[in-house]
């Protein structure tokens, strides 16, 4: 009984056969992760044209050119089960020679990268202190190559954010000279650390011509390119996956012409961020009574008090503050950006010529001719932005937005292609959340521009809005919205002072400032709600009705493929559903959704990895490949779709229904330990790459759970209920914007909500979010599944379920098991398992009709055990029957020789 019942599932998943990708996938997955990587590199600058590298040999300088960085830690790891190409292997497949001696040095010093775990982190950055450098290396190396590149690298992952003073409190990090410190007290993991800086002092004292290439997905402080005028060249490589740096190698010896553009914004002076004062750890003095006591990963005990973040700077997050704010005279541009968003240069020359702005039928049609004007072949981006009428005091709205991108095909020199971008005028819209509670295109002129990025305008065109329209009725909703998009958090925005535009941003100081206010208000602590206080009976309603259960009816899962989420046999099948079988399908999520009997249902594998499909359980996994970082930098819709197309050959390959990807929260600060997991500060770029990658996977019939929705941008206290407090402008123009289009453009078929609360509620069990705007606003017809359910002290599947979340990541038991059984609980309930099969029903593996599965290992063991067992009773009760007829015989034949006992 406790073999098929609570360790079934268990049993079933260590047990699972374990399917391994085809040679022909692995060739074509390598292939594919390579040409995305050849679009992601990024060149940031190329004085006196230093790269590509005119000569064969070359210096590689930097410990990490021996250790680079492929992707991130957590579930962004990548799977050691296929050969990896490292950065010094790249170049030499390019056809270039490096140093080995230096290489040697590098590898001598330190061979392993320290660890930056999900649990712990070291953020040792290893680099060899110049004076071991010696004269004879030094002059080696110079009679080697007059060519140097420099590596430097940087690594983020799950569980942390990058340290933004490594002389704080906690940070654990060893120095490489006993002489000094790497850092002094303020200064960043984004800066160079003491060891590098000699590194690069000595370098640049003995080449006159450097290529400095940085490995990571964080923008880094390029503060001190102005210092070394030798580094003539800088190139950003964001994390290449397994294959990737073949590219690097290319880019470098000019086999390929780089055409990334970058996907954030690189500041002089991090510490400027917009974001920096509102980023990290802060908790509430008032909410002790509310702290929460579990076990944590690796079983310690942890009391976690509540915290909070402060979206302060509402809308103007990244490039849109920042070119904003240089329109309206608060900083200065040069002094503060080193390189723009969207920004990235050529071995060749492009010119574009705005041919047309056409404003028709609410559609906006941009039409630019680029030409190629240099010697080499090469790729170019046409980026569409638009210039909003803003009135000082009203709706905020940024002075630059981009409105729409298209790559061009590879151009020959002197070759010309025409471009078109097109956009709907509600994409111009803004949200106002304060007075008409709707989605607003206000009349004016509209500048719409071409752009070499967001700040360098090549040519521009006004169209104008004759009417202010305003998207408050069902027969005129924003974006195709099912209804109203009006406002649903009000309460998120909390005590908060949001940045504006008003006045030139006259309240920078005092929005931007770090938070004074350390306790929640007293109406926000009356709703907030953890396993200390949740009760659901409280939350029952007399109205509902007890659901069937438990029904005959004969229907499987298999006969609902195709069918439509409101067909009547849903209500037949559902009906069939028993509260165990229910309470399975939601309470035991973790990386797959269960087998029922009672519908036919087959138990189905959900893999995690943004960059590829790792299968937890048998531990098999597929190519890596670059990170989303990487992708955004490419600005190519089409190798995203192509992305989602080979998650999908992979995952048929690997028998995996679902991916725990993509992940789109926003770069809000650079200092995010996901940033390589998710795509870029802008969220229509994230929201084109999202939804692009889930296209393709649907395509080949796999669900993609697209996360973590929402608001989930920073990983310090993220599982220690975060509240994240924001005004409902920024939420629906910049955080949720990429979750829309991915459900509207991409289909999406599932999601993961997210750790962190939502003002003062969950995420998972904020039914605002899940169910009126996710479904009832986008459309959404697919199932909503938490984040890792450790329980965490508020994670509680009775709350979850009620709220339109339909699934448990769960793997142990704890509070994700529904404990009422009232009507209103089942009523969910069965909703929830509505949500979880039409989702399932629609994977590939249903493409054919019921699926054939094969008896799990341990079951056929079972089975034969009970075979030998029951062999070895039947053989035990003929012996014992044997036995018991002999020794009858026996006394039947001495009895009678007995004399009969006399009565008296």
């Amino acid at each position: 009984m406790m073999l098929t019942g609570p360790l079934s599932t268990l049993l079933n998943n260590a047990t699972i056969t374990k399917y391994t990708l085809s040679d022909a996938t692995v060739s074509k997955a390598n292939e594919l992760a390579k040409d995305v990587q050849s679009e992601a590199v990024t060149l940031l600058k190329n004085d006196d044209s230093n790269l590509p590298l005119s000569g064969k040999k070359v210096n590689v300088f930097g410990w990490g050119s021996t250790n680079p960085v492929y992707g991130g830690t957590g579930s962004g790891s990548m799977s050691k089960q296929y050969k990896t190409v490292s950065l010094l292997d790249g170049m030499k497949q390019a056809g270039l020679k490096t140093n080995t001696e230096l290489s040697k040095l590098y590898t001598d010093y330190r061979k392993d990268r320290p660890e930056v775990g999900m649990f712990a982190q070291d953020w040792t950055l290893p680099e060899v202190p110049a004076k071991q450098y010696s004269d004879k290396l030094v002059s080696d190396a110079k009679d080697f190559s007059d060519e140097a590149v420099v590596v430097l690298t940087r690594v983020g992952g799950e569980g942390a954010d990058l340290p933004t003073d490594m002389k704080a409190k906690g940070i654990t990090y060893k120095n490489n000279s006993k002489d000094y410190d790497d850092f002094q007290k303020g200064e960043s993991f984004l800066q160079l650390s003491k060891t590098e800086r000699d590194m690069i002092d000595l370098v640049t004292s003995n080449f006159k011509k450097v290529t400095l290439v940085y490995n990571g997905a964080n923008t880094f402080q390029f503060d001190f390119l102005n210092d070394y005028p030798q580094i003539q060249s800088v190139v950003w490589c964001p994390p290449a996956g397994q294959t990737g740096f073949s590219a690097l190698g290319e880019v470098l010896a000019g086999e390929t012409n780089p055409s990334g553009k970058t996907s954030d914004t690189f500041l002089k002076d991090l510490t400027k961020s917009v974001s920096y004062n509102n980023f990290g750890k802060f908790e509430y003095t008032n909410m002790a009574d509310k702290a929460a006591k579990y076990k944590g990963f690796t079983g310690d005990d942890v009391t976690a008090i509540p915290g909070f973040v402060n979206y302060s700077e509402g809308i103007y997050v990244g490039y849109k503050f920042y070119e904003t704010a240089s329109d309206e005279g608060l900083i200065n541009y040069d002094d503060t950006v080193a390189f723009p968003f969207g920004y990235g240069l050529s071995y060749t020359s492009f010119d574009q010529k705005l041919d047309s702005v056409k404003y028709k039928g609410g559609k906006v049609t941009v039409t630019a001719t680029v030409t190629n004007t240099g010697d080499k072949a090469g790729k170019d981006v046409v980026e569409a932005y638009y210039n909003p009428p803003y009135t000082d005091g009203g709706i905020e709205k940024a002075s630059k937005n981009l409105a729409g991108f298209e790559k061009t095909k590879e151009l020959q020199p002197g070759e010309s292609q025409k471009v078109t971008v097109k956009f709907d005028d509600d994409d111009m819209a803004s949200y106002d959340y304060k007075g008409a509670k709707a989605y607003v295109l206000e009349k004016g002129d509209y500048d719409i521009s071409i752009q070499s990025d967001s700040h360098h305008v090549i040519d521009h065109k006004a169209i104008t809005v004759k009417d202010t329209v305003t998207y408050d009725s069902d027969s005129n909703t924003h974006n195709g919205d099912k209804t109203v998009a009006t406002n649903q958090f009000d309460d998120v925005a909390g005590d908060v002072t949001y940045l504006s535009r008003a006045d030139h941003f006259a309240n920078y100081k005092e929005a931007t400032a770090a938070p004074t206010n350390f306790k929640m208000s007293d109406k926000a602590k009356e709703t907030f709600y953890n396993n200390s206080n949740y009760d659901p009976k409280k939350f029952d309603k007399d109205s509902d009705k007890m659901p069937t259960t438990g029904a005959k009816n004969g229907l499987k899962l298999s006969d609902m493929y195709g069918k439509d989420y409101d067909d009547a046999d849903w209500d037949k099948l559902l009906d069939q559903l028993t509260f165990d079988d229910m309470d399975n399908l939601i309470a035991n999520g973790g990386y797959g959704t269960q087998a029922l009997k009672s519908v036919g249902k087959i138990q189905l594998t959900d893999a995690d990895g943004p960059a590829s499909l790792n299968n937890n359980f048998t531990g098999v996994g597929s190519i890596g490949f670059p990170a989303s970082t990487a992708f955004a930098c490419t600005w190519n819709k089409d190798l995203a779709k192509q992305f989602g197309e080979m998650i999908g050959d992979m995952a048929h390959d690997m028998h995996v229904a679902g991916w725990y990807a993509p992940a789109m929260n926003i770069h809000r600060n650079a200092f995010s330990g996901r940033t390589f997991e998710y795509f870029s500060e802008d969220s229509l770029l994230s929201g084109v790459m999202a939804s692009s990658e889930i296209s393709g996977a649907k395509s080949k019939g796999v669900y993609s759970f697209m996360k973590h929705f929402a608001l989930n941008d920073q990983e310090t206290k993220r599982t220690e209920m975060l509240c994240t407090w924001t005004n409902e402008q920024a939420m629906r123009e910049i955080y949720l914007k990429p979750f829309e289009m991915s459900v509207k453009e991409g289909g999406a078929q599932a999601v993961m909500s997210s750790f962190n609360y939502i003002g003062n509620t969950y995420a998972g069990a904020d039914s605002a979010l899940l169910q009126t705007v996710l479904r009832g606003e986008w459309g959404f017809k697919g199932f909503v599944l938490t984040d890792y359910f450790g329980g965490y002290g508020y994670q509680n599947a009775d709350q979850e379920v009620r709220a339109g979340n339909d699934s448990m990541l769960a793997t142990t038991k704890i509070t994700n098991h529904i404990t009422d059984k009232s009507a209103t609980s089942v009523k969910a309930m069965r909703q929830a398992a509505h949500n979880i099969l039409y989702t399932a029903a629609n994977s590939w593996q249903y493409a054919n009709g019921e699926p054939k599965v094969a008896t799990p290992i341990w079951k056929t063991a079972m089975y034969v055990a009970w075979g030998v067992v029951a062999v070895l009773v039947i053989g035990l009760e003929f012996l014992t029957i044997k036995r018991y007829l002999s020794r009858k015989k026996a006394v039947a034949t001495i009895e009678p020789a007995a004399e009969p006992a006399q009565a008296e």
